[in-house]
């Protein structure tokens, strides 16, 4: 049995925790040897995707690029915005997620903040009035 963890082998499950990278914001003409391309001066790769519609085959605008070891994959994302095929992208592990700008929807929470939970011996209002 053969199993990679962090960029080692046993078995036929590979662990890509520390050598996965997700780019993000590629333009949607972007083939992924423009990606390999790029990011082949940090290590060698074992494999770059670009993620396709499966019903019209357009690129989704994000891809994985995953390397034979995680310090590649680090030095790869040391740089977080690169710019492939001439427009700037995101990367970083795809085990941290995808970064995403912020929304309006998080500007307005953190401009407008819930009140605090209440504290012990505060009075707790519900819904309806007592007289």
């Amino acid at each position: 049995m053969m199993m990679v963890v962090g960029g080692n082998s046993i078995g036929n499950v590979v662990d890509t925790t520390l050598t996965k990278v997700f780019v993000g914001g590629l333009a949607w003409e972007t083939p992924k040897e423009a990606m390999r391309d790029h990011f082949h001066k940090y290590g060698e790769i074992v494999e770059a995707v670009i993620i396709s519609d499966k019903l019209t085959g357009r690129s989704k605008g994000y891809g994985f690029v995953t390397f034979k070891d995680a310090e590649a994959a680090r030095k790869a994302c040391e740089d977080p915005a690169p710019i492939i095929n001439r427009r700037r992208a995101n990367c970083n592990l795809a085990a941290l997620g995808a970064k995403r700008p912020k929304s309006a929807s998080n500007t307005a929470a953190a401009t407008n903040p819930s009140p605090p939970p209440p504290q012990t011996g505060d009075i707790m209002m519900h819904s309806h009035t007592i007289q």
